[in-house]
């Protein structure tokens, strides 16, 4: 695709959080490098799924592009705009145009506050519509997720997990954003409820327009949902490509280890199917490994891959990967 259809551009992108010590004088003796060095594209009205095991780094790495976690180093440019440089009013006014959707439906809602206070938030904080344009907008956006407009006065705790998800994408899509951070949004929902939020996604999509970022840990899921599909271990992106590509032929041995583990409807097939059982735990992100930080754990590892960091460099056909196998 070409760059004019770039929407978000990432360039390696670091989220480092110090740790100190000390108590009246505190000093840094360490980071957790949650995000250390991650580069690459969303293009316009497609989803990227951001993959990997539980603290890699995903969720940091949604919140850093948006800003909400300021980087300790590298770029991200919306829509050709460099977020980074933003500060005030012009990073406020950015904001405006993306918005996040998170993990658990019961913490992401103010308890004390209504249904048309929570979703009209980003009208009132943007200064989008008067008092009676906000009603009527949010009532037209629990149309919209297909919630009963006639709801806008009742409490969070008057609704079921699936519902608080509905209107926890109502508010981020209040403000009319053009790229939303999709941080787990199914992960915390009931099995029968998934698919109706993944549904009502999608729709949204078509008819707004949307671009996503869907940080998941359901590879079927995301095979679905998805255009495109990144693969995150320990705070770095080791492989990137188009999903049927990334389904089909996995290139990452890190990759190939979290297909092998997703589970195949037909019994003949999954007989058939070699499991790939990582050995060890992930190790921690305040004394990564050095050279390629999976090689720890990678039955393939050789010399060359524990001395020196392989290179991101795209193998052909939009096929990003990270390994001295390749």
């Amino acid at each position: 695709m070409s760059d004019n259809q770039v929407l978000v551009r990432v360039e390696g992108l670091k989220k480092h959080f110090p740790i100190t010590r000390g108590i009246l004088i505190q000093r840094q003796v360490g980071a957790v490098r949650a995000v250390d060095g991650i580069t690459f594209d969303i293009y316009r009205r497609e989803t990227l799924g951001l993959v990997g095991e539980s603290g890699c780094g995903k969720t940091t790495a949604g919140r850093t592009i948006l800003q909400l976690y300021r980087p300790t180093a590298g770029r991200v440019f919306f829509n050709g705009v460099d977020l980074t440089g933003l500060k005030g009013n012009e990073l406020r006014r950015m904001r405006q145009r993306m918005q996040m959707i998170f993990q658990d439906p019961y913490a992401s809602l103010n308890p004390r506050m209504t249904i048309a206070r929570i979703i009209s938030e980003p009208l009132r904080v943007h200064k989008l519509a008067t008092p009676q344009e906000q009603i009527e907008r949010v009532q037209e956006l629990l149309r919209l997720v297909r919630l009963n407009p006639r709801f806008i006065n009742r409490y969070p705790h008057e609704f079921s997990g699936g519902q608080r998800q509905r209107i926890g994408i109502a508010r981020a899509i209040a403000s009319n954003p053009d790229f939303i951070v999709c941080d787990e949004p199914i992960s915390a929902l009931d099995v029968s409820i998934q698919a109706q939020v993944v549904n009502l996604l999608e729709d949204l999509q078509d008819q707004l327009g949307l671009t996503y970022l869907f940080i998941a840990h359901d590879l079927s899921m995301v095979r679905h949902i998805c255009d495109r599909v990144a693969v995150m271990y320990l705070g770095q992106i080791v492989e990137l490509a188009e999903k049927d590509e990334l389904y089909d032929h996995p290139l990452h041995p890190y990759t190939q280890a979290l297909l092998s583990a997703v589970p195949v409807p037909d019994p003949k097939v999954e007989r058939r199917r070699n499991r790939i059982i990582l050995e060890g735990d992930v190790p921690s992100p305040i004394n990564p490994p050095s050279g390629c930080r999976f090689h720890t754990r990678c039955a393939r590892a050789q010399e060359l891959c524990s001395q020196q960091e392989p290179a991101w460099r795209e193998v052909g056909g939009g096929h990003f990967v990270a390994c001295h196998l390749v």
